[in-house]
């Protein structure tokens, strides 16, 4: 333990270049977590060249901010939140730019997750329906696997709020499904 305290890891070693301005470190940074925001914002907004704008930002403002990152999981963390807000914004803000449908995109590349809940098609579209602060609870907790006081960090609202959110969306997704199995949106 202490020799892992004295010797930094390649990860420690590549955030404080990037924070001295190495650009070559910083762009390690962002492949390091490029896919994770990216899905993000493309299963939240919908829409690959929004979703890719999304990230940029997201990107561009961890730069700005660099500096008051301080370990690997606070930079997971902190990439999480701002992508969230930021995909939060945007569903706000043009909520009929959602054209495209996620399930016309290729998958993200890397593993898939044996349990994903978003390869069904007709559960994305019903996901993609749900009220921005809702859709976003239900991306974090079973995209990102997240828990609530996780969730509830990452976007900056009470464990109970993110545990109603997971409640009522769970229940409106049920009904939907019950309501018409077959039935494809």
């Amino acid at each position: 333990m202490r020799a892992a305290l004295a010797v930094p890891d390649d990860f420690d070693r590549t955030l404080a270049r990037a924070r001295d301005g190495d650009p070559v470190a910083f762009a390690a940074l962002v492949r390091r977590h490029q896919d994770m925001v990216f899905s993000l914002a493309l299963h939240a907004v919908r829409n690959r060249a929004a979703a890719e704008d999304l990230a940029q930002e997201v990107f561009l403002q961890l730069y700005r901010h660099l500096a008051r990152i301080e370990s690997a999981a606070h930079l997971t963390a902190w990439l999480r939140r701002v992508a969230s807000h930021r995909c939060i914004d945007e569903l706000r803000r043009l909520p009929r730019r959602m054209e495209v449908a996620v399930d016309a995109l290729p998958d993200r590349p890397g593993p898939a997750a044996a349990a994903e809940v978003f390869l069904d098609r007709r559960l994305r579209a019903l996901i993609g329906r749900l009220p921005a602060g809702a859709r976003m609870v239900m991306l974090l907790r079973y995209q990102e696997d997240l828990d609530p006081s996780e969730i509830a960090d990452t976007l900056n609202m009470p464990v109970n709020t993110v545990k109603s959110h997971l409640r009522r969306s769970l229940a409106v997704l049920r009904a939907q499904v019950m309501r018409d199995p077959n039935h494809e949106p």
